[in-house]
C-alpha cells in the first residue's frame, strides 16, 4: 500500500487562485454581513482552505453606506479611537459613524474578524468598499457572492 497518496496537500500562494466577488450591502445587518464578507477573504468557503495561507478571494462592497443595525445598536453601539496622547481618547455612536465615515463602520466590523497578524493585514486588503451603487473594478469581471 502506497502512503504517501494519503498525503493532505496545502494550498500555498503558488497554487492558489484568487477570483473578485461583489456583494451588494443595501439593507443588510452589519455583523451578519462581515462574517460573510470575512470567511470569504479568509478563503473558509473554498474546500482547499488553508489557516497559514492566503487563499481568500477578493471582495467588492457597493452601498456600503445602507447597512443597518438591529435594535438599539444604532444609539448604544459606541466606536473608540485614542491618539496616544493625554485626553486623545474620542468615542463615536454608530450613528455618527454611519453619518461621517459609513465605508468604515463595515470595515471595522471585518477588520475584527479576521486574524491580527500579517495575514490578516494582507486579508484586509482585498476588501473594498463603495458608498454607492458604482465600482471600478469591472476590468476583473466580478462575480456577484451568493450566501
Amino acid at each position: 500500500m502506497d502512503t504517501l497518496s494519503y498525503k493532505t496537500k496545502s494550498a500555498n500562494s503558488a497554487t492558489a487562485t484568487h477570483k473578485w466577488y461583489v456583494v451588494d450591502a443595501d439593507g443588510e445587518v452589519v455583523g451578519r454581513l462581515a462574517t460573510r464578507i470575512a470567511s470569504v477573504l479568509r478563503g473558509k468557503h473554498k474546500p482547499d482552505f488553508t489557516p497559514h495561507a492566503d487563499t481568500g478571494d477578493y471582495v467588492i462592497v457597493i452601498n456600503a453606506d445602507k447597512v443597518r443595525f438591529t435594535g438599539a445598536k444604532l444609539d448604544d453601539k459606541e466606536y473608540q479611537t485614542y491618539s496616544g496622547y493625554p485626553g486623545g481618547q474620542k468615542r463615536r455612536t454608530a450613528k455618527e459613524m454611519l453619518d461621517k465615515r459609513p465605508s468604515m463602520v463595515l470595515e471595522l466590523a471585518v477588520k475584527g474578524m479576521l486574524p491580527k497578524t500579517k495575514l490578516g493585514k494582507a486579508q484586509i486588503k482585498k476588501l473594498f468598499l463603495y458608498t454607492n451603487a458604482n465600482h471600478p473594478h469591472s476590468a476583473q469581471q466580478p462575480e456577484p457572492f451568493k450566501f
